[in-house]
């Protein structure tokens, strides 16, 4: 080997490399189990004889304590701060209020605000949080799922380019650069990034993504009616098929004086067979109105009840039913209320009692549509389901606020069956708090030289001790797995660059290259980086690739940072095929094949890697 100028360290480097991307794409273990491996692997083996120098044993595990690692965990809880506290989804609700039923403009306001969003969170996130808005857009103005969800996942891609705390690469560049600082000589040294240094080149990709879309969206995106579909919707197919009741929600408006004011909640489900889930008045909405509460005009109500009984309904007080929610769709959305079922267990206080004796509306925030017992529905429709008493094995069919099946999970009473719904209460009493420790964290990294990891734990720290996340709640928004795959392969990076692998590999491609310009180079960089981040995960293709990057850039005489941050950058490039997580969550309610993505992610893959080469 000594030929080909390689040691017998570099040789076991080349090694682990081709064993770690093989991991990686075969996927025999999961990738984080993979690092992990690789990680202890290096331990051992630098207790071997003559291979001491692949990795220093009281340094193996400095990956966990580093800044990059502190930095993306707190990023993680910061994220979790604002959701928590509903910011975000007010942002949603106010796409669905201005975009209207045109696809270029919801597809265009949907995908931006997503890239904008992500580059101050995870790009996952981001697009995880609004697959529910993009669901309901779908069902109210009949567009496809499929014509928006590709864009918006692509744009929250893109969006991670255009901070150096959108993407997990970006937050690990600096950690690189400082760490191969303390391999080269001080005039090859580089200078770390600031937060805003890539906001220009991650705008241009963003606005590439949505020229892009705009142009040739229509074209090349495809129109499935019939792809994943709402949440929403399920829920309804799902009640209606096993009880046979009809759970679309009607906004009913009351006009000023109307007779109807002045009855009693229960006068008029009673009356007319149907059930009020919320009230407006006075610009306030009551979720689950409890019966005896006295009806107000002017004002709305939310009902669920089948077509015909709307129909008589309406008719028989003048009144007009809404195509959809207006005054209700906040209050209303899939994140905040739906239909669940309660089980009466055996031994439950509530055997014996009726919903009017229990005031399950009051009390505990039920809206009942129906009662299944013994293979037999008895639906509000049919019955006044209010007066039946409860026996053990009941099953309440009811409308609640989760927040209140949160509630009641805590309760014996009860056996909540439904599952799928959040269960993190909102507190959006908490925003201001939340809003101030978010401005605090990007103050301190934008204007004072503490590290990024101090500045963002002081927003995540703030979040806490304000009560917008309890510990355990900033526990669970953290991936570990993320955490563990990238402090794991820190050692790997450290090893390709210490033991003088990179150099050797940055030679032989420099050979290859001859005398091709500069920006061919780091054209081939980028691609490489491309090639490597479909095969792995974007944090293995950049520990990997950047001290290669570097070495290739200060053998032509270039800037080796550039070259660092074309590597970071290029990363993200992951649109070929549904292996990056944001892809992976689109796909199944878009109804993509890999050929959609293989079609639709070729173009964007080559307009990325232009302007990439062209802007930085």
């Amino acid at each position: 080997m000594e030929a080909f100028g390689l040691t017998t360290e570099m040789v076991v480097v080349l090694i682990l490399l081709g064993v770690t991307v093989f991991l990686f794409v075969s996927e025999i273990v999961r990738v984080d189990v993979a690092a992990i491996l690789i990680m202890v692997t290096l331990g051992v083996l630098s207790a071997v004889p003559g291979l001491q120098g692949l990795a220093d044993p009281r340094h193996l595990f400095d990956g966990f304590a580093s800044n990059a690692v502190i930095s993306i965990i707190a990023v993680m809880i910061i994220g979790a701060g604002l959701d928590r506290t509903g910011v975000l989804s007010h942002v949603a609700r106010w796409i669905m209020r201005v975009g209207g039923a045109t696809e270029t403009r919801i597809m265009l306001l949907i995908s931006s605000i997503v890239g904008v969003i992500s580059s101050f969170m995870q790009n996952v996130g981001a697009a995880a949080l609004f697959l529910p808005v993009v669901s309901r857009i779908s069902v109210r103005t009949g567009l496809p799922m499929s014509r928006l969800l590709m864009p918006m996942g692509f744009c929250a891609i893109l969006g991670g380019t255009m901070t150096m705390v959108g993407s997990s690469p970006l937050i690990l560049l600096n950690d690189l650069i400082l760490t191969i600082n303390g391999t080269l000589p001080a005039e090859q040294q580089m200078e770390t990034f600031g937060l805003f240094d890539v906001t220009p080149v991650g705008a241009a990709l963003v606005v590439t993504g949505l020229v892009y879309f705009t142009v040739l969206g229509r074209f090349l995106l495809p129109a499935r009616q019939d792809a994943g579909g709402a949440e929403g919707l399920s829920v309804e197919e799902y009640i209606n098929a096993t009880y046979g009741i009809v759970g679309t929600i009607h906004e009913v408006p009351l006009p000023e004086n109307h007779d109807l004011g002045g009855q009693t909640v229960d006068e008029i489900q009673r009356s007319n067979h149907l059930q009020i889930i919320a009230v407006q008045q006075g610009g306030t909405v009551i979720m689950a109105p409890p019966r005896d509460m006295v009806i107000e005009a002017p004002g709305a109500f939310a009902i669920i009840a089948d077509a015909a009984t709307l129909k008589q309904f309406t008719t028989k007080y003048g009144l007009a039913a809404l195509d959809g929610l207006d005054r209700f769709s906040d209050a209303l959305e899939p994140g905040k209320a739906g239909i669940a079922e309660v089980v009466i267990p055996p031994g439950s206080g509530m055997i014996g009692e009726t919903g009017r004796s229990s005031w399950l509306r009051k009390v505990y925030g039920l809206a009942p549509l129906a009662i299944y017992r013994g293979g037999e529905t008895l639906s509000s429709d049919q019955e006044d389901i209010g007066e039946i008493p409860y026996l053990a094995g009941d099953t309440l069919v009811c409308h609640t606020p989760w927040d209140a099946l949160v509630r009641l999970e805590k309760n014996r009473d009860f056996v909540v069956v439904t599952s799928d719904f959040p269960h993190e209460e909102l507190v959006p009493q908490k925003v201001g708090w939340a809003l101030f420790f978010f401005a605090i964290a990007l103050g301190l990294v934008l204007f004072s030289d503490l590290r990024l990891s101090i500045c963002l734990l002081v927003g995540a720290t703030g979040m806490i001790v304000s009560r917008v996340l309890t510990i355990d709640d900033a526990y669970s928004a953290v991936s570990w797995s993320t955490v563990f795959l990238l402090a794991s392969l820190i050692p790997l990076g450290v090893a390709v660059q210490s033991t003088g692998t990179a150099e050797w590999i940055a030679q032989q491609v420099l050979k290859l290259l001859g005398d091709a310009p500069i920006w061919v180079s780091q054209a081939a960089i980028a691609g490489l980086a491309t090639v490597f981040t479909l095969l792995m995960s974007n944090v293995g293709a950049t520990v990997l690739l950047v001290p290669l990057a570097v070495n290739i850039a200060i053998g032509l005489g270039a800037d080796p940072a550039l070259f660092a941050i074309t590597v970071a950058l290029a990363t993200s490039n992951s649109f070929l095929i549904p292996t990056h997580q944001v892809n992976a969550l689109i796909m199944g309610p878009g109804g993509y094949s890999v050929t959609d993505f293989s079609k639709v992610g070729g173009v964007m893959t080559l307009l990325f890697l232009i302007v990439l080469v062209i802007a930085v």
